[in-house]
């Protein structure tokens, strides 16, 4: 594939390290897997000074650090993220989903899309967030970001 080709710079599996998971809820769970799904599905990863993918990533905390182990034809590197610029965002997003999932069983639908539309400005406010922390490192696009930023709450969340 050419490097100008979209589907060269993209992500072909994800990993998440099971000792970083927190213990989560089954709604939590569900949302993990269908962000890896979508993610893989669709996405634009493109590491800086990587000639071309696509790309294995493995997704882990070290320290309370994101550890992003990236590796592609002729491309290995670890990028390693502070966490502390997410803190409040991870923060609100966990109230906010626990407040949606519970609206669900019970609320009615007005109730429903007012958290909705709350919980999806938290995640494009931390979505462009993290497409700042890895600038100059990983490339993407938003809604690769969006997925992996429910792969770093499913990392970050603790019980």
């Amino acid at each position: 594939m050419a490097d100008d080709d979209p589907n060269n710079h993209r992500l072909q599996s994800v990993e998440i390290d099971e000792e970083s998971l927190g213990a989560i809820s089954r709604d939590q769970e569900q949302e993990r897997q269908i962000a890896i799904f979508d993610l893989l599905e669709e996405n634009h990863f493109a590491p800086e000074g990587a000639e071309g993918g696509p790309y294995d990533l493995r997704m882990g905390l070290m320290e309370n650090r994101l550890v992003l182990d990236v590796r592609g034809p002729g491309y290995e590197k670890r990028h390693i993220l502070s966490l502390s610029p997410f803190r409040a965002l991870i923060k609100d997003y966990f109230l906010i989903c626990e407040s949606y999932y519970q609206a669900i069983r019970n609320a009615t639908p007005q109730q429903i899309e007012a958290l909705d539309m709350g919980r999806r400005g938290l995640h494009n406010e931390a979505s462009e967030l993290l497409r700042t922390r890895l600038s100059g490192k990983i490339e993407t696009d938003l809604d690769t970001a969006r997925r992996l930023f429910t792969l770093i709450c499913a990392l970050h969340h603790r019980t």
